[in-house]
């Protein structure tokens, strides 16, 4: 299996071997949502301070930290308006292992789960890592939202979840409120008819990076059974300092909730400890508080949006996330990506994601490098496409 998914990501593999071995040579790196300027002041200081120790046990093992799980009920209580019971919080080691969790407690082996693409890069290999089948919904690519119609044609007795990622990285498409009640619907249709719930893992990285004062549409607000997944990496731009959780709706039935409790709990202990390092759990209170300049990052998208039509290119406006989904003027993506690579600008291209006419573009760059890089795609798509 492990095999298997390694040859799935060859294409990623390979590409960000060549980019760390380019990435110290970059004007401009724009491949992912990596910080490139020092990290918050507050965050630093947090850490400090939670690093001190208050008693013998500081550094034991620790679950789910009472102190945490209270910050995020309290936080979901203040942004969503919802109590969530503090039973149903979940600490994680960031959403990756948020979503490890939820495809391994949802899914027998040969169970499907249903994921929107172009998707996140690693959904196709932690479903199939985690024993399920992943099978591909294809986006609406002129409104980047979600086609109903082909997600309940793709339901069959082995679906047993559907990956919701709103805003959407690669796309930077927030679902609106009433596509996701119809595919709400649909769900509730197909668990009667397959005699078994189908639940919604939603995604939720980037519902604190919006634009254009949007407020957050959560998915799980549509469909009782949802599990909520949450990182505090987008928030802070922290991607390596690994805390989030799970979160089970109060929608949920009591009896689907108290079944995932104990699943999730023994999945985390036998999966190697998941739960994030003491520090960060104490210090969440204080994350919650701490964002990245949101206004500052719009500022960022619409400069690269507007330089790089200035320049010719076709490109979606996100809504949210750090990213820029921008069509090739190559017929060959690979080709262009690599000439702008041969002009030390960097960019994600679009076969990662199940994207080969496209290239993605992240807006975590400074604004020096946005600066400096906009010569360079000027004069790149000015160039003969190569084949």
């Amino acid at each position: 299996m492990v095999d298997e998914v390694v040859r799935e990501h060859a294409i990623f593999l390979g590409f960000f071997e060549r980019y760390t071995a380019r990435g110290a040579n970059a004007i401009a790196d724009f491949v992912a949502g990596n910080p490139q300027e020092m990290p918050l002041e507050g965050f630093v200081n947090t850490l400090r301070r939670w690093t001190t120790p208050t008693s013998k046990d500081h550094f034991a093992y620790k679950q789910n930290v009472p102190e945490a799980v209270r910050a995020v009920r309290a936080s979901l209580a203040k942004r969503r308006g919802i109590q969530f019971a503090a039973d149903d919080i979940f600490m994680t080691t960031g959403a990756f292992g948020a979503l490890s969790i939820s495809i391994r407690i949802l899914c027998d082996p040969g169970d499907e789960v249903i994921y929107l693409s172009p998707p996140w890069f690693f959904y196709r290999g932690m479903i199939r890592t985690n024993g399920a089948v992943p099978v591909r919904v294809p986006v609406d690519e002129k409104t980047w939202d979600i086609p109903i119609d082909k997600v309940d044609a793709a339901i069959t007795s082995k679906t047993r979840a559907i990956i919701v990622n709103s805003p959407c990285n690669p796309t930077g498409r927030m679902y609106p409120r009433a596509d996701l009640d119809k595919l709400g619907a649909v769900l509730t249709a197909a668990s009667k008819r397959t005699g078994r719930p189908i639940f919604l893992i939603s995604d939720e990285a980037y519902s604190r990076i919006l634009f254009d004062g949007a407020h957050y549409i959560s998915p799980t607000e549509s469909y009782p059974h949802s599990l909520l997944i949450y990182t505090y990496g987008k928030q802070l731009l922290t991607p390596g300092e690994r805390i989030g959780y799970i979160a089970l709706p109060p929608t949920m039935p009591i009896a689907s909730r108290e079944t995932l409790r104990n699943a999730i709990t023994m999945t985390q202990v036998l999966l190697g400890w998941m739960w994030p390092n003491a520090i960060l759990q104490y210090a969440t209170a204080e994350l919650e508080e701490l964002s990245i300049d949101i206004p500052h990052l719009q500022r960022k998208r619409d400069r690269m949006v507007k330089g790089l039509r200035d320049a010719g290119y076709t490109l979606n406006v996100p809504d949210g996330t750090f990213y820029i989904l921008v069509d090739s003027p190559w017929p060959d993506a690979d080709a262009f990506v690599e000439h702008l690579a041969s002009q030390r600008v960097l960019v994600l291209p679009g076969a990662t994601f199940e994207m080969p006419k496209h290239f993605r573009v992240s807006v975590t760059a400074s604004d020096e490098m946005i600066e400096r890089s906009l010569p360079v795609f000027a004069a790149a798509i000015k160039q003969p496409a190569r084949v």
